[in-house]
């Protein structure tokens, strides 16, 4: 699970936080298409104790105008408020002018902050007023499930929480066709958690880095939610074929960059004071929006700097269509296609076999993953794409090309591993799930390869296996290589799973990869919440004597080791440990043992002396 934390950043994001929870007021030009199904996009905003050391920072302000542009007119949204308890400041209604100047009085009730985390409460509340269309629910937290110890006796009320809401609510809210997208920004947000409930329900999870990406962020969730025809902008330039009625562009920029310029086919050159008749020319810190209705036809051009997310949206009569797209992506598995043009909301059939229709998964650094060009079948295109190499986050991107005609459309996915894999050390074992939804133990076989030595893994549940290791000198890392047999739809293949490495903190490594997937790290969240609870499992318990006792009889060798790294190593035992009183108890009983042992020897020196007689001469 590659993921993407902001740390002490994350506290400069409550002006974000608060724009993002207005994404549903839609003021002024959308950038998305007029849909058939108007979708419900409910807004769940964590407001607990953490929020109050978010700093309100301008970017606030850049994000609410971003989002305020983005809504299509007339979709039903909400915005709902979470800590210990569970408000709903803006119900659910059809967007129009009162709608939005209720929803833009919201600030006062994000900043009640709350001082406990119950997540579970709010996906549940938030999701049962009955739909208008599709239900999108967009979560934002930066914490992770923490309820007041009157539920039950913590951590075990949390953990039981969690897995309520994973294994109960989310199964079905996903049967029910509800997506929650999920977004964290803190190192403290429980990140197994936001990806494992997008994944179940077909959401997109979005883990931002920096304050700044929790506006791509949004915008990634918002095409999911709705689509819309783009055409490519590339070096600062766009071409608007005849058939464009309207076009937008949501350009990125630096907030001290030169003001932007566009300039026309004809070379006019147009600028926020001097724009088009009928146009909409919006400035903020961070982008600008603009929207020119009935443009010249021909190559349009940018001057000055604009951000690799910025994008050209176009309404026309002539639309590109694709089945819908899976918001989660698997190594190994390819990705079937099928894409179709429109008029007027009638498949285009003549003079389809002019166009070039090709798809690219692109990672974050802008690189393709995978490509392939589409063929035309009876007015249809279709294809396979090959599957993706990495995991992590990725941008698939339709495009179709002809003589007077460009159109793209970008979705933004999540890559996970097939089968996801863990070491687990204390049981002598690797622990193995299946994450693609379709493989079980029924279609799927497992085996490893270790040094030489073929190891076979045995199911335990329906998409679980375990496999036993033989005995691994922990001072050596090395990769397993884990190959899964599948049969699928009559056909039977061999995967091979990136390596995993087995003691990756061992000073000797002969190879790298861990590829838990969001299940197993989910789950290893759960169990690090617990100090109490065993990392093997299928082993007996250690009570509080044995445990103390494990750790008086490990710390020599701590301390030597610390020791050796000096005062890196010491920092680290205090951040790790720091909050153990077995530690602290261990290490006083160690200074104890150490002192009697100088006072013994000192006290043997001393008799020595003291019956030393003086040699005669």
């Amino acid at each position: 699970m590659a993921w993407w934390m902001v740390g002490r950043r994350g506290r400069r994001v409550r002006g974000l936080l608060v724009a993002a929870g207005l994404l549903c007021l839609a003021a002024g030009p959308s950038l998305a298409q007029e849909v058939e199904e108007q979708p419900d996009v409910r807004v769940i905003i964590d407001v607990s104790g953490s929020m109050k050391e978010n700093d309100p920072n301008q970017l606030g302000t850049s994000a609410l105008e971003l989002l305020v542009s983005l809504l299509p007119d007339g979709v039903s949204a909400g915005v709902w408020t979470f800590g210990e308890r569970v408000d709903n400041p803006l119900p659910l209604g059809r967007v129009d002018t009162g709608w939005r100047r209720r929803a833009l009085a919201l600030s006062p009730a994000l900043g009640e902050y709350q001082q406990f985390t119950d997540i579970e409460a709010a996906v549940r509340e938030a999701a049962t007023p009955d739909p208008n269309g599709g239900r999108h629910l967009v979560l934002l937290t930066d914490g992770m499930i923490d309820l007041p110890p009157a539920r039950g006796a913590k951590p075990g009320v949390d953990r039981a929480s969690r897995q309520t809401l994973l294994d109960d609510l989310a199964t079905r809210l996903a049967a029910e066709g509800v997506a929650v997208h999920g977004i964290a920004f803190s190192e403290e947000a429980d990140l197994a958690l936001v990806e494992s409930l997008s994944q179940i329900t077909g959401g997109l999870p979005a883990m931002v880095e920096t304050p700044e990406s929790l506006l791509g962020a949004f915008l990634d969730i918002f095409e999911r939610i709705f689509p819309t025809d783009q055409v490519p902008l590339d070096e600062g330039r766009f071409i608007i074929d005849p058939d464009v009625e309207s076009f937008s562009a949501l350009l990125f920029h630096d907030p001290d960059g030169e003001p932007l310029s566009l300039i026309a086919p004809d070379g006019t050159v147009y600028r926020a004071d001097d724009r088009p008749e009928g146009s909409h020319w919006q400035v903020e810190p961070r982008f600008d929006l603009i929207r020119i209705p009935d443009p010249q036809p021909g190559e349009w051009r940018l001057e000055g700097e604009v951000g690799d997310d910025s994008r050209i949206s176009v309404v026309a009569p002539l639309t590109l269509n694709t089945e819908s797209l899976p918001a989660t992506l698997y190594l190994g598995f390819p990705l079937p296609l099928e894409a179709w043009l429109e008029r007027e909301g009638e498949p285009l059939v003549e003079g389809v076999d002019e166009i070039v229709m090709s798809v690219q998964l692109y990672d974050p650094e802008g690189s393709v993953q995978a490509a392939v060009r589409l063929e035309e079948q009876e007015g249809r295109f279709v294809g396979v794409l090959p599957a993706p190499a990495l995991t992590g986050s990725a941008r698939l991107v339709l495009r179709a090309e002809g003589e007077d005609f460009h159109r793209q459309r970008i979705q933004a996915v999540n890559i996970l591993p097939a089968i996801g894999a863990r070491h687990e050390p204390r049981a002598g074992r690797v622990a193995l799930v299946a994450e693609h939804p379709r493989l079980d133990r029924d279609n799927t076989e497992l085996s490893g390869e270790l040094s030489g030595e073929t190891l076979a893994a045995e199911a335990v549940e329906e998409r679980r296996w375990h496999m036993p290791l033989p005995e691994l000198d922990d001072a050596i890392s090395l990769p397993l290589l884990i190959t899964a047999r599948i049969t699928l739809d009559g056909e039977t293949r061999e995967l091979r799973l990136p390596r995993l490495l087995l003691n990756p903190d061992a000073s000797t490594g002969l190879d790298l990869a861990d590829m838990a997937g969001p299940t197993l790290a989910a789950e290893r969240f759960g169990e690090d919440l617990d100090p109490d609870r065993d990392a093997g499992a299928g082993e007996e318990p250690l009570n509080a004597a044995d445990r103390f006792v494990a750790l008086v009889n490990a710390l020599p060798r701590l301390v030597m080791e610390l020791w050796q790294e000096g005062r890196p190593g010491l920092e680290r035992l205090a951040e790790s440990h720091g909050r153990d009183p077995r530690l602290w108890a261990g290490v006083v009983l160690v200074v104890v043992l150490m002192l009697v042992l100088l006072w013994v020897r000192r006290r043997r020196r001393w008799r020595r002396i003291a019956r030393r007689e003086e040699p005669h001469v």
